[in-house]
């Protein structure tokens, strides 16, 4: 398993690991050369486009197979009040002139672009602590990592009397709750959209990404991955 690094404390893992970056496309194609490797899986998160980008370069350029690991997005639902933007400046910029109570729930990435609307209250949630924190006179951190409870985070929202929350369209159960807190109290939603993903086969189960894995490598042929 690769990790980029980015998280301080990542839980452990039952395989061996490497932390940090491969020094661009090229160099992850050696490296999948020089191990050996039959097949990339990239099970990165879904916004981490580079990340994704290299891994698909790198399969192409050695022939190795590759599977992409991404999760369903969200879909807006009855009660959802979304306001879908590209990036997260155009999130920040979209919450308008007037100050408003802003749930930032994008992590520690990208977290610096509220910056550019100091007139607002921020509240930020990251796994890790933003680095160095941001320049802004009304702002507060919480660090938590999922998976979050509807109950809790309807609490939070209640409590910090957020009025928009931005969030990136991450997909999955671990932090659809606010999501949903949202619904229930008529909250506004700044939901950032993904990227256009790198063309490779895509599952979005582990269990699709394991029968993959059986179809293509018989138990006599599987030697690294």
């Amino acid at each position: 398993m690769s990790l980029a690094g980015r998280t301080e404390k990542p839980a452990t893992q039952p395989v061996p690991v490497r932390i940090g970056g491969f020094g661009g496309a090229a160099a992850l194609a050696d490296f999948l050369k020089a191990g050996g490797y039959d097949l990339l899986i990239d099970a990165t998160h879904p916004f981490a486009e580079h990340i994704s980008a290299n891994a698909a370069f790198a399969a192409e350029t050695t022939g190795i197979a590759a599977i992409a690991l991404r999760r369903p997005e969200w879909h807006r639902g009855p009660g959802d009040r979304w306001q879908v933007v590209q990036n997260i400046p155009a999130a920040i910029e979209a919450l308008g002139p007037s100050p408003r109570q802003v749930f930032l729930a994008t992590g520690r990435q990208g977290a610096h672009h509220a910056e550019a609307a100091p007139q607002h209250h921020y509240l930020v949630r990251s796994v890790d602590p933003v680095k160095p924190p941001l320049a802004l006179d009304n702002v507060e951190y919480i660090l938590d990592r999922g998976p979050f409870t509807l109950e809790g985070e309807c609490d939070l929202l209640r409590q910090h009397h957020i009025d928009v929350i931005v969030a990136k369209n991450s997909g999955g159960a671990a932090t659809y709750a606010k999501i949903e807190a949202a619904r229930l109290l008529g909250i506004e939603v700044m939901m950032v959209a993904r990227a256009p993903a790198p063309m490779v086969k895509a599952v979005d189960t582990i269990e699709a990404a394991l029968a993959v894995i059986d179809h293509l490598f018989p138990p006599a042929m599987k030697r690294g991955v």
